[in-house]
């Protein structure tokens, strides 16, 4: 069985315990984070990758996997089931909303635009919030 981690139509909402109420991007550092990574590839490329596109590439890039060994790694990888990008730093960490849109495809947006209001507030949208950081 393959697992997934993509939504349709749907809108990931800050965290409850998200600690910024402007969004910042993720630090530079030497080794590239999970948080930096996503943020590159999302923002250069807003609705261009599905979520498992994005959670596979970054997995990919961390651990050094091929080109040519891309594909078999693929189907290892979503063989079990993944967190989904309600657990990425980007909603939980640095005020990111995510959205997925009709076809599966994701964009970021800053939770202080106008972006992230609208919606917030489309009622045709699914609303799930990311993912607290620490348990209540």
């Amino acid at each position: 069985m393959i697992h997934t981690t993509n939504y349709i139509n749907t809108f990931i909402e800050i965290a409850d315990d998200c600690p910024v109420s402007y969004a910042e991007t993720p630090p530079e550092k030497k080794v590239k984070t999970l948080a930096s990574l996503q943020y590159e590839q999302i923002k250069k490329n807003p609705y261009r990758y599905s979520s498992d596109d994005i959670i596979f590439e970054c997995y990919a890039l961390k651990n050094d996997i091929c080109e040519s060994e891309k594909q078999q790694e693929k189907i290892q990888f979503f063989s079990k089931g993944q967190p989904c990008l309600r657990s990425s730093p980007l909603a939980k960490r640095y005020g990111f909303g995510i959205h997925h849109n009709e076809e599966g495809k994701v964009a970021i947006f800053a939770v202080e635009s106008k972006e992230y209001q609208i919606l917030l507030n489309d009622n045709t949208i699914n609303k799930v919030k990311a993912m607290r950081s620490k348990k209540i």
